[in-house]
């Protein structure tokens, strides 16, 4: 049997290992949707989005890269689109550079942060040093062997409920999906972050509590990214 395991997660990581990745094509709030543009490839008649582009759809590799931020190389994005607390956000992760395939694949946590961006407005904010908040987090489900990242890899949009008492102001909102199909050995761990900019309103006085840093927050060796026994669920499901 523990052959069989072994054997299986050779497959399934090799044939991870050469397909595509993917991005996130749009995201929604309150089902408003924003489209964004593929990596590296700007699209006019699309328009301005709130998404920071990334350069490609490879993962960022390592916990102290300081891509975890927002993605490889990201760019800051034109829109900052209006949002309240407890606004349903939505996002839609796809496969390959043009999106022409679902999210590949379904191992790993799906986790989610917010920053303020201060003064200074959101399409202008480097998030270098900012001070991130988790809002939520998705692992394994009830079964113990399914991760909710394999509903995304069936074409689901995530959905996230924003905090009830938010403050008012400029956030980036932080999505991220940590896929733990190579996390057998150190370092395999590969982190997908996207950023959105959003305008929240009402009049929220919520002071978040802990926050974290990026990179900073993650180690390579934190269990749950470094995880020898992934394999398991991986080959149950094989």
């Amino acid at each position: 049997m523990q052959m069989m395991f072994t054997l299986l997660t050779f497959i399934f990581a090799t044939l991870s290992s050469v397909s595509a990745h993917g991005f996130v094509s749009q995201i929604g709030i309150d089902g408003k949707w924003y489209p964004g543009s593929p990596p590296s490839n700007y699209s006019p008649s699309k328009g301005p989005s709130p998404i920071r582009q990334i350069s490609d759809i490879n993962p960022v590799k390592g916990s102290s890269n300081p891509d975890l931020m927002c993605g490889l190389s990201a760019q800051k994005a034109e829109l900052v689109v209006p949002a309240n607390p407890g606004s349903v956000f939505s996002v839609q992760w796809v496969g390959s550079t043009t999106g022409a395939s679902n999210w590949p694949h379904n191992t790993g946590p799906l986790m989610t942060y917010m920053a303020s961006c201060g003064s200074t407005s959101c399409s202008e904010f480097d998030p270098t040093g900012a001070k991130w908040f988790k809002i939520d987090e998705l692992g394994l489900k009830s079964d113990g062997s399914t991760w909710y990242q394999s509903d995304i890899m069936n074409g689901d949009a995530y959905e996230v409920t924003l905090p009830q008492n938010l403050a008012p102001g400029g956030y980036l909102i932080r999505h991220e999906i940590i896929a733990l199909q190579l996390a057998t050995s150190l370092g395999g761990a590969e982190f997908y972050p996207m950023c959105t900019q959003v305008m929240i309103g009402g009049s929220g006085n919520g002071v978040p509590s802990p926050t974290v840093s990026f990179p900073g927050a993650y180690s390579d060796n934190d269990p749950g990214i470094f995880d020898p026994n992934v394999s398991i669920h991986v080959a149950a499901k094989a």
